[in-house]
């Protein structure tokens, strides 16, 4: 019985081991800063890994008065493409973590 508390006692330690190495992951993840562009680089956004919107750059070539919608798809182009390249670096980082864990 007593090696049975001693495992579980270290398989404690494992998992708050692992716990602090998923927070100290995630907290670096969301300082990170990723960038998206739409076509032609007309506009670009700058995300943290959490989803923050830091910086958006539109080209003056991008807005035409007689065509908002153009501007719109541009914009949306380029948030879509930070976020893919937030969730992407996420899943590499973190996925470690998560691998095998259902419904992770």
């Amino acid at each position: 019985m007593r090696g049975g508390m001693g495992n579980m006692q270290s398989m404690m330690r494992q998992m708050q081991k692992m716990q602090k190495k998923v927070t100290e992951e995630q907290e670096k993840l969301n300082q990170t800063e990723f960038t998206g562009v739409a076509p032609d680089d007309m506009v670009k956004v700058v995300f943290t890994g959490d989803h923050r919107m830091k910086d958006i750059v539109i080209n003056p070539e991008a807005i035409d008065e007689d065509d908002p919608d153009m501007l719109q798809d541009l914009i949306v182009a380029a948030v879509n493409d930070a976020m893919n390249r937030v969730d992407s670096e996420t899943n590499k980082t973190m996925g470690k973590y998560t691998k095998g864990i259902p419904g992770m």
